[in-house]
């Protein structure tokens, strides 16, 4: 680290400790964004660990370092603390893909369904829906739901709400949203890179389409993957999400194993992302100095949406706890 991003590193420091705040960062920020919540004694997690450890947190001030629908949530969770965004641009692909009219018209439209959305999204989407879930739960919260013999609204991302089908066999009436990133994998790139390494584990998170999916020998959440380097025997692993995930999965893994990026290339590729969230990236050591120094980055959600979106977020939570 050269001398003036150490000074940086510093003066930020002070500045959280100054404002009484924590630094939480999603995986998918940039290592220094990682190394400065770890520095700092704040949290490096997934957007429902972030928000679930700031609300437990005594800080009076949540930092949130990710995108906007994560700040959000934290917030909901914490309506008492003020909670800060480091870039207000820093939004998401799902979260744009599901407009709030839109989406009240499509359940408007199946009200016979559960309205199950991802927490890839507004708090105004969240406060439409009977449950929130995340990639790592989704598929035991609509398993649990078509055992009752519920049909199902999904929104926003139709990879993983296909994955999910796949996995249970459920009545999805899927909302047609994407991921940039994971939607840039592709079947013949990642069976390309399998032939060069083929002793490789594929690991894939479930917002990837269906082909490369079939090709994963462990697909999860952004926790569920780095469980998988760390714990899988394999020494080479072939990742297929944002390259963010590096930093904390090299910190798990022994020296010994190495991670290699999933490729975005090959027949129809586009590259619109190659892997890096651009809003993720918004996530800059300037940008959360600018933060700390400026009322410009506060996180607000009308109390009426918070008290309708934290009953979908609560059933998650209780439902994760019981299972």
């Amino acid at each position: 680290m050269n001398q003036d991003k150490k000074n940086q590193f510093n003066r930020i420091k002070r500045l959280l400790k100054q404002e009484s705040a924590v630094l939480i960062a999603h995986y998918y920020t940039s290592p220094d964004i990682q190394k400065l919540a770890e520095e700092t004694q704040g949290f490096v997690s997934d957007s429902l660990e972030m928000a679930r450890w700031g609300a437990a947190h005594d800080a009076s001030t949540l930092i949130v370092a990710g995108v906007k629908f994560m700040g959000e949530t934290a917030k909901i969770l914490s309506p008492e603390k003020r909670v800060k965004i480091i870039s207000t641009d820093a939004t998401c692909s799902l979260d744009l893909g599901c407009p709030e009219k839109e989406f009240k018209d499509f359940c408007a439209q199946n009200e016979d369904r559960t309205v199950v959305v991802y927490a890839n999204t507004s708090a105004q989407v969240k406060a439409q829906a009977d449950w929130v879930v995340t990639s790592s739960c989704a598929v035991d919260i609509v398993d649990h739901l078509h055992m009752e013999g519920q049909s199902i609204l999904w929104a926003p991302d139709k990879y993983l709400g296909q994955y999910v089908q796949s996995q249970t066999e459920a009545d999805l009436l899927l909302w047609d949203g994407a991921c940039i990133v994971h939607e840039e994998f592709k079947v013949a790139g990642l069976k390309s890179m399998k032939a060069l390494f083929p002793h490789a584990a594929v690991l894939v998170h479930p917002e990837s389409p269906g082909g490369v999916i079939a090709l994963a020998d462990r697909v999860g959440s952004t926790s569920q993957l780095i469980s998988a380097a760390e714990n899988m025997e394999q020494d080479t692993f072939i990742v297929a999400t944002d390259v963010g995930i590096f930093y904390k999965m090299q910190q798990k893994i022994p020296g010994h194993k190495r991670l290699i990026e999933a490729p975005t290339a090959g027949k129809s590729a586009t590259c619109k992302s190659c892997a890096r969230c651009p809003w993720m990236a918004m996530n800059t050591l300037d940008q959360l100095e600018y933060a700390l120094l400026h009322d410009e980055h506060d996180v607000y959600v009308e109390e009426q949406v918070c008290k309708q979106a934290i009953v979908s977020i609560d059933r998650m939570l209780h439902f994760t706890l019981k299972t």
